[in-house]
């Protein structure tokens, strides 16, 4: 039945969307997906408070025998950020697509904004499964949904081309999802994550592990296959990409979570903690890499969502090796800061993408080489960003600084108790490298974006964005501030949502956490008085003094221009020589010679493509080179030849399940 009423409010959906007229969509969206955010939060709330679980539906047979869905409050947490980043993004998409209307057709913007709808509710339909076929089914719903929002200026070939790049990308990782389902559905009868439990504790569990963090981990962007998102973000619409970044790649965190969690306390969690760990740091380390070398807003922003998927699984990891190592303390923390730190880049996330498409929409461009001096034109815009810009590089008093802090005390703490120190040394040494390359990365895009001068007449003409799509910013804006001033309240969420791991008392995890988290509340809260009190000392100190303004000082120069300020590209050109390996560079135009001491005029645009990326693209052609030339060969155009591939297939089905395979 669960299937046939989601078929029923698809059409219903459908329906209510096509039927709008065409400036009415938004709000028939906007109506739909606020009902069911409200609906489910407020579910999930009752659950994170009283740490109970709520059933939601039971399917007696069905293809992975019996199948359910329930609210715990792993999937409350979920729940939560799934609701906040959906309203978000459908009421940011009113003005974003507001100057698009005039070229969409009435069909194409309905498309546009059903898929928005239905992405909405699958992803909740996701977190909600306990496994088997109606996890699959929401699985597949909301990638088909989510391709075709990407697809929403498919008259751009490059927008097309990573469109199905996601899609073969996201099937891929599906195969392998049902892989994993079937051979657990032929061990234990049945296919949920409850079993999934009893498979690792009566069969050999790695093989079946890495094959769910394979299909999990292609949705989450984890290395190497992490190559269809720098390509699918930037050639979104800003909010399908604050949604796909800020909360859809967060079901594959959602996966992985539920399968380490089945692992219990079985010597190979060990061995998965080790791996998680080894995948974080190399995810977390290439990513902003690859981050700090973009010259382009949004695919910067890309990246940096796979070095912070790389940081969650980093803190998984350091759980899991904690939990296997009996330190309770080292997986609490790990935990805590993986679960905080998926909320808080869904938060910060989403306000930079959002961000992005203010510039996008305001300036036509999102290279960083030809904006400049927004700050003077987008004023809320610049604000809103600098906010996202801090939080993402864990500058206290804000919800970045909270979660790598917890994260931090747990690779302490496994140094300083002498379990895992190895790893627990390796991951601090990496994470903090990943925070100082991040540093760089941020404040080479707001410097080079907000700050300095125009570098067109667009961006000298730019004006603010409408109101609505400041408060879909505030939606984001006002989690970074809650998580980062109050952290106990925001920590104890978290670690409610955590039992599925840890297997112990919610207040227990909180008292242990509770000093720390008063003092980090503490000092945002001091942060924000003695910048208070410096504001007001600086406003009556120059209350009544005459305030000159005069040219920036051009070091000697007569005639300073625009062009006497940083690239992006000369911003990081100290760590090309870093990167070089690990992208593969294409310039256009010719740039300045060495022997030119009076240059001519020169226009040179330099790219950093993951080379990564180009294996994989290079791999598939070939790979569909070949799979083409094999099966040409089956063209004998003989009808005799047909009917028997038709019999041979049924014959190969027969056997299959006399053999109980399939």
């Amino acid at each position: 039945m669960l299937f046939l009423y989601t078929l029923l409010f698809l059409v219903l959906v459908v329906a209510a969307v096509f039927a709008t007229p065409l400036r009415s969509k938004i709000w028939t969206a906007l109506a739909l997906t606020g009902a069911g955010a409200l609906w489910a939060s407020i579910h999930a709330v009752r659950v994170l408070a009283g740490g109970t679980v709520e059933a939601l539906w039971t399917i007696p047979d069905t293809l992975f025998g019996g199948d359910s869905g329930s609210l715990d409050p792993l999937s409350a947490l979920f729940v939560l950020l799934i609701s906040i980043g959906g309203v978000a993004s459908v009421l940011y998409s009113r003005g974003y697509l507001a100057h698009t209307l005039a070229e969409k057709s009435p069909a194409h913007v309905s498309l546009h904004y059903t898929s928005l709808t239905v992405m909405f509710y699958a992803m909740l339909g996701v977190v909600c499964s306990d496994g088997g076929l109606s996890f699959l089914f929401f699985w597949e719903l909301m990638t088909v949904a989510s391709f075709l929002l990407i697809l929403y200026d498919a008259q751009r070939r490059e927008v097309s081309r990573a469109a199905l790049a996601y899609l073969i990308m996201m099937h891929i990782g599906f195969v392998l999802l049902v892989v994993g389902f079937v051979r657990l559905d032929a061990v234990c009868g049945t296919a949920t994550f409850e079993a999934l439990g009893q498979y690792f504790r009566t069969q050999s569990p790695l093989p079946l592990f890495l094959v769910f963090l394979a299909g999990f981990g292609m949705k989450a962007g984890v290395f190497p296959m992490h190559v269809w998102l720098p390509e699918a973000h930037p050639a979104a619409p800003s909010h399908v990409s604050a949604l796909m970044s800020g909360v859809m790649i967060k079901t594959g965190v959602y996966g992985i979570l539920r399968t380490v969690a089945a692992l219990g306390e079985l010597p190979v969690l060990h061995t998965a903690g080790v791996i998680l760990l080894v995948l974080g740091i190399v995810t977390g380390l290439w990513g902003v890499m690859l981050a700090a070398t973009q010259n382009d807003v949004k695919r910067l922003l890309a990246y940096s969502s796979i070095e912070n998927i790389g940081i969650i699984l980093l803190a998984l990891g350091i759980a899991a090796l904690g939990k296997a190592s009996g330190n309770h303390f080292v997986a609490l923390c790990g935990i805590a800061g993986a679960l905080l730190h998926t909320l808080n880049h869904s938060f910060f996330k989403s306000l930079l993408f959002f961000g992005a498409g203010n510039l996008l929409s305001q300036t036509h461009t999102t290279s960083l080489d030809a904006l400049g001096g927004v700050s003077k034109h987008m004023p809320l815009t610049s604000l809103l960003f600098l906010v996202g810009t801090a939080a993402i590089c864990a500058l206290p008093p804000l919800n970045g600084f909270i979660s790598e802090l917890m994260i931090y005390l747990g690779l302490l703490d496994g140094i300083a108790s002498g379990s895992d120190i190895l790893a627990s040394a390796a991951g601090l040494a990496s994470l903090a490298l990943i925070g100082g390359v991040v540093v760089l990365a941020f404040t080479k895009l707001y410097g080079t974006v907000f700050l300095g001068s125009p570098r067109s007449h667009e961006v000298a003409e730019a004006t603010e964005v409408d109101n609505l799509r400041i408060a879909a910013m505030a939606l984001p804006l006002a989690g970074i501030l809650f998580v980062g001033l109050f952290p106990q309240a925001a920590v104890a969420c978290v670690t409610r949502a955590a039992g599925f791991f840890l297997r112990t008392p919610a207040d227990a995890a909180d008292w242990l956490l509770s000093p720390t988290l008063v003092a980090a509340g503490r000092i945002a809260w001091l942060l924000i008085a003695v910048t208070g009190v410096l504001l007001w000392l600086r406003r009556r100190t120059l209350r009544g003094r005459r305030i000159a303004e005069g040219p920036t000082w051009g070091c000697g120069f007569t005639s300073p221009n625009t062009r006497m300020q940083y690239t992006g590209e000369s911003f990081s050109e100290g760590l090309q020589a870093i990167a070089t390996s690990l992208t593969q560079n294409s310039g256009e135009g010719s740039p300045v010679g060495k022997g030119e001491i009076f240059p001519d005029a020169h226009r040179f645009d330099i790219g950093h493509r993951d080379r990564i990326g180009r294996l994989f693209s290079a791999w598939w052609v070939e790979l569909l080179r070949v799979i083409n030339q094999r099966v040409m060969r089956l063209r004998t155009g003989k009808i005799n030849h047909y009917v028997l591939f038709a019999l041979a297939f049924l014959v190969l089905v027969f056997l299959l399940s006399i053999l109980n395979v399939i």
